[in-house]
């Protein structure tokens, strides 16, 4: 399992050891380490938002021919790959985006719960060993405050996903379990992060933050297709 995740992990531990080179401070390296990797994957949740809401359009169609050919899968089949490539919709285009974000994010917390696994630099040895703000070493669990804090940051997270999905027209497939994980979700991050070193901690909990404020921006990009979406129909 680490050799896979190694392969990904490895270069994440240079950037890591590079950005420290410079910053000199393992607390404010993992912040701006965080800030880099999540912009890096912020063109995906663009592309995943674009595709849920081209989702949204393409729903009332595909319900349409799922009750028309309900008895007759082969010509349901057909059917919708027909829709697919009339409203040029890739079905799997919300999927993609989180596909390839799932291995980095794998790798990013194998780094972060052992970082001298890979990362050869030895100055790392006493870097995540250090103290930031009232944690007074990173590499040890801290109990309460940045669990909670990134359990809180989950949560709000979960709450703008809850509604993509809404907005997408694929609650009612997955409005229920997406409900009973907002709260679930944020629980077990609070609990694994009273274990997990505190820098994994940390690095999850900015994060976090920064999706929500992704998910500001993505509301607003929803929106702005909405809009295109109906010119286009009274056209």
């Amino acid at each position: 399992m680490y050799t896979i995740l190694g392969v990904i992990a490895k270069p994440l531990g240079l950037l890591l050891s590079f950005l420290y080179g410079f910053i000199n401070d393992y607390g404010i390296t993992i912040i701006v380490f965080t800030i880099i990797v999540k912009t890096c994957l912020y063109p995906l949740y663009i592309k995943q938002t674009k595709s849920m809401a081209r989702m949204s359009e393409v729903q009332p169609k595909m319900a349409a021919l799922q009750r028309k050919y309900a008895n007759d899968k082969e010509t349901l089949n057909i059917k919708m790959a027909e829709l697919y490539k009339e409203e040029k919709f890739n079905p799997m285009g919300g999927c993609l985006p989180m596909l390839i974000q799932m291995p980095i994010i794998m790798g990013l917390f194998a780094l972060l719960r052992q970082p001298m696994q890979y990362m050869q630099d030895d100055s790392m040895l006493f870097a995540v060993h250090e103290s930031f703000l009232w944690i007074m070493d990173l590499s040890q669990p801290d109990k309460w405050i940045l669990p909670i804090l990134a359990g809180v940051a989950t949560f709000i997270s979960f709450y703008f996903n809850q509604q993509q999905t809404d907005d997408s027209g694929a609650a009612a497939q997955m409005n229920g379990m997406m409900k009973m994980m907002k709260f679930i979700f944020p629980v077990m991050i609070v609990w694994m992060g009273r274990s997990f070193p505190a820098g994994l901690a940390l690095y999850w909990a900015i994060g976090q933050f920064m999706q929500i404020f992704f998910n500001l921006h993505l509301r607003s990009v929803r929106k702005k297709i909405k809009e295109e979406s109906k010119k286009k129909k009274r056209k």
